[in-house]
């Protein structure tokens, strides 16, 4: 197959391109940079300009795969690339979703109200996938919903921390400090297993929307196989949501946060959502603790902990002392 990827020089992007050509596939990435996985075809240009995919408008495509947030982009692309391509498929997100306190919701929950703001992220992807239904149709498209996405080269830290956190503490005779309450859910996609799902929908059969997530379990079950692929038996300190939250501690993601910590009740729905649509369309999950271990791998390389999200040595010291 000829496979057009709109970006590939990013974490997800170089993935799919990398899946891509490993499947055996003619891959052709349009993107501002250059490093792209080697065997793909790189076609330099800029979204921001109208005439961006003016030279790939002339060639046919078996597939599109676009992860864009920005819904102009996404105008232009379906409409430079409909005539010229047999199937569409877009990287969506869970964050399109109106309400998060249902837990167990699947695509068939209403969202969030379109917009052209790429900063209102949800909001900007129900436009993006609107314009491409509009143009390309329900069944020449593929739309994935995806949730968090974890794995190697994840620069947010939000699924390297913990089993950074948890290496680091060991031989330090120092705890852990983590949320006191663990029975919340959490969900995370393995980013080589979302990448799969979406070169499987390019190659046919995965038309509509569907929820790609991982496997729902409970952070205490994730802060269990992050430990486990440290391999580190370390104490941890438990610490309640409204001591968290007195000492600074930011949830989910950020500077000076816990990953995974979502302290508000009405947005357990996030990760909690079942991916039954996905994973009879295909997804194959990878164990959790086969991603944590692969992660951490990855963050021991890294020169600068942690990264995007997480408590430093010096803050997870303070909250400790703050009691």
């Amino acid at each position: 197959m000829r496979i057009l990827v709109l970006g590939g020089t990013a974490w997800l992007g170089r993935t799919v391109v990398q899946h891509a050509i490993d499947a055996g596939h003619d891959v052709t990435c349009v993107a501002r940079g250059s490093d792209v996985p080697t065997g793909a075809r790189l076609v330099r240009a800029d979204r921001d300009r109208d005439d961006a995919l003016t030279a790939v408008s002339r060639e046919h495509w078996d597939a599109v795969i676009d992860v864009s947030r920005t819904p102009e982009h996404v105008r232009r692309a379906v409409r430079d690339l409909e005539p010229v391509a047999d199937r569409y498929v877009f990287v969506s997100t869970v964050s399109v979703y109106a309400s998060h306190a249902e837990r167990g919701a699947d695509e068939h929950a209403a969202v969030v109200e379109p917009s052209d703001d790429p900063a209102e992220y949800g909001a900007a992807k129900v436009a993006c996938e609107r314009a491409v239904l509009d143009v390309f149709g329900p069944e020449r498209t593929s739309i994935a919903r995806a949730g968090l996405i974890g794995g190697p080269g994840d620069h947010t830290g939000r699924s390297g921390y913990w089993p950074w956190r948890f290496s680091r503490a060991v031989g330090s005779g120092r705890a852990v400090v983590v949320p006191a309450r663990t029975d919340r859910p959490t969900s995370v996609i393995d980013v080589r297993d979302l990448a799969a799902w979406l070169v499987g929908a390019a190659e046919g059969g995965r038309a509509g929307v569907h929820d790609v997530t991982g496997e729902v379990v409970t952070l205490g079950q994730h802060l269990g196989a992050a430990r486990a692929a440290a391999g580190a038996d370390v104490p941890v300190e438990p610490l309640s949501d409204e001591v968290l939250l007195a000492r600074g501690v930011a949830p989910w993601v950020g500077e000076r946060s816990l990953p995974l910590w979502i302290p508000d009740d009405d947005h357990q729905g996030m990760n909690d959502r079942p991916a039954d649509r996905a994973r009879s369309a295909g997804l194959r999950r990878r164990p959790l603790g086969d991603t944590l271990a692969d992660v951490l791998a990855w963050e021991q390389l890294q020169p600068v902990h942690p990264h995007g999200a997480g408590l430093s040595d010096d803050d997870e010291e303070a909250v400790r002392a703050a009691g």
